[in-house]
C-alpha cells in the first residue's frame, strides 16, 4: 500500500511544487482548490436463474485526491489539475468478484469458472491535466473526464471510467457553449492501466475485439433564451462508426409548478472500413416532466430504429433515458416506456433526504442469439441523505435498489449502499 500512497502523494508535490516555485502566480495559488473524497461502497447483484455465477457481492473503501490549481496571470493563463485515487478492498471472493468495483486478476484461479477471478487488495490512479485559459476558452490536454451526450463516462462504482486526450471549451459567443477535442485512451473504473476503446458489443451486434486509438467530437449548446436550448453534437470512433446527435430543452412555468421538455435524437452509421461491423442505428429518447412544491413527476417513449443496436463507447453509459441502474432498453428496434417520480423532503422542513423510483418496460426487440421478441422490464429506487448539521454534517447514505426480468437475459436485483463525505483541505 505504501507505494500507491507514493504514487498519489507524487500528484501532491506536483502541484505544490508549481505553486511554490511561481510565487509570482497569485491566481494560480489563490484561486487553487483541494479535497478529499471518501467513498465506502457496498455492492450486491443476484441473479435469479440458469447456471454461471450467482452473484457479485464486494465490500470497498475509495480515496480520491481531487487538486486544481487557478490560472497564472496574464491575457493567457495556464494551470495544471491532479487526481489521485486509491482503492481498498473490504470484502470479496473469486466466486463474487466482477462487481466493478475493485481491479482483479486477469485470468481465474486453476480448476476454477472463467467468471472466478480474485480482486487485488489494493489499487491506485493518477491523473494529471494541463490547462489553458485565453478569454472565456479553456483546453485541457491529459486526464479528461468529459460530459458528452456522445461520451458518457461511467461514473457508477467507487471510481470514474476515464479518458486521455485533448478537449477545448468556449463560451466567447454569448449564448453558445462550443466543444471539441480528439480522445486517444480509455481507462476503465476498476482499471489502473490506458487502453484502446472499442464498441459495447450489444449480445455480439457488434464486433467487441475491433478497437481504435482516435475518438473525436464536436458539438455545441445553443442557448436561444433562458428557457429553449438546441444542441449538435457530432463524434467518430475512427474506422468503427461515427454519430450525430441533436437535442432541444424547454421549460415553462405551469400553474405554480414548472414543466420541462427534453428531446434527444441520434443518428450513427459506420466509420471508415467499419471494423466492428454494419452499424445502422437511428435512436429517439424523449421525456416530459412537471415538478411542484418538492415533487416531480415524468415519463416519455424511446424507440429504436435501422438494423442494429444503439452504438456508444465500450464501458461508457449512453445519453438516453432509459439508462438505469441494470439495462439500457437499446436493442435493436426495441420501444420504451418509461416512468419516473422524485420527492425532495425538503417541502417538508427535511432537508438533505430525497427519494426517487424509476420504471421502464422495453419490447420488439431483436436481440442477436435470441429467437422471438425480446421484452424486459426494470424498477429502480434510490433513497439518499446528507447531514445538515451536527458531527456528522455532510456525510451522505444513498441505498439504491434495482430489478429487472427479461426473456432474453437472467433476472438480476441488486443492492448498492454508499457511504460518502467529502473534507476541503483548502
Amino acid at each position: 500500500m505504501n507505494n500507491n500512497l507514493n504514487l498519489i502523494l507524487k500528484g501532491v508535490g506536483l502541484m505544490s511544487g508549481g505553486l511554490l516555485c511561481a510565487p509570482a502566480y497569485a491566481d494560480f495559488i489563490k484561486d487553487s482548490k483541494a479535497n478529499l473524497e471518501l467513498k465506502n461502497y457496498y455492492f450486491n447483484r443476484d441473479y435469479r436463474e440458469d447456471a454461471g455465477q450467482s452473484k457479485r457481492e464486494e465490500w470497498a473503501q475509495g480515496f480520491i485526491l481531487n487538486l486544481k490549481s487557478g490560472f497564472t496571470e496574464g491575457t493567457v493563463g495556464f494551470g495544471v489539475d491532479v487526481v489521485g485515487m486509491l482503492g481498498l478492498k473490504l470484502d470479496s471472493s473469486p466466486d463474487r468478484s466482477g462487481s466493478g468495483l475493485l481491479s482483479r486478476d486477469n485470468e481465474a484461479e486453476p480448476g476454477k469458472p472463467s467468471y472466478a477471478k480474485r480482486a487485488q487488495n489494493e489499487y491506485s490512479k493518477l491523473g494529471v491535466t494541463g490547462k489553458v485559459r485565453f478569454a472565456k476558452s479553456e483546453l485541457r490536454s491529459g486526464y479528461l473526464l468529459p460530459d458528452l451526450p456522445t461520451l458518457q463516462p461511467n461514473t457508477s462504482r467507487l471510481f470514474p471510467q476515464t479518458f486521455r486526450g485533448t478537449q477545448l471549451t468556449s463560451g466567447d459567443i454569448t449564448g453558445l457553449a462550443l466543444t471539441a477535442g480528439q480522445i486517444d485512451r480509455t481507462k476503465q473504473r476498476e482499471s489502473t492501466d490506458y487502453e484502446d476503446m472499442g464498441l459495447t458489443s450489444q449480445n455480439g451486434a457488434y464486433k467487441s475485439s475491433a478497437k481504435s486509438d482516435q475518438f473525436r467530437f464536436l458539438g455545441g449548446d445553443y442557448k436561444v433564451n433562458p428557457n429553449v436550448t438546441l444542441t449538435y453534437h457530432f463524434a467518430q470512433l475512427e474506422n468503427i462508426y461515427q454519430q450525430h446527435y441533436v437535442g432541444m430543452k424547454n421549460s415553462f412555468a405551469l400553474g405554480d409548478g414548472t414543466l420541462k421538455t427534453d428531446i434527444r435524437y441520434f443518428d450513427a452509421d459506420k466509420s471508415g472500413a467499419g471494423l466492428a461491423g454494419k452499424v445502422d442505428n437511428r435512436a429517439l429518447s424523449t421525456r416530459l416532466t412537471y415538478s411542484y412544491r418538492g415533487h416531480s413527476l415524468g415519463g416519455g417513449y424511446q424507440e429504436q430504429y435501422g438494423d442494429t443496436p444503439f452504438t456508444y463507447v465500450d464501458g461508457t453509459n449512453t445519453y438516453l433515458f432509459s439508462e438505469y441502474q441494470l439495462s439500457n432498453f437499446s436493442q435493436t428496434n426495441e420501444r420504451v416506456w418509461h416512468a419516473r417520480y422524485d420527492f425532495d423532503f425538503a417541502a417538508l422542513g427535511i432537508p438533505g433526504l430525497t427519494f426517487s423510483t424509476r420504471w421502464a418496460r422495453g419490447d420488439q426487440a431483436q436481440v442477436k442469439g435470441f429467437e422471438g421478441e425480446g421484452r424486459e422490464w426494470e424498477r429502480d429506487i434510490d433513497l439518499g441523505y446528507v447531514f445538515q448539521s451536527g458531527a456528522l454534517k455532510g456525510v451522505s447514505l444513498r441505498w439504491r435498489n434495482g430489478l429487472n426480468k427479461a426473456n432474453y437475459l437472467r433476472d438480476m436485483s441488486e443492492n448498492r449502499v454508499i457511504v460518502g463525505y467529502t473534507v476541503a483541505l483548502w
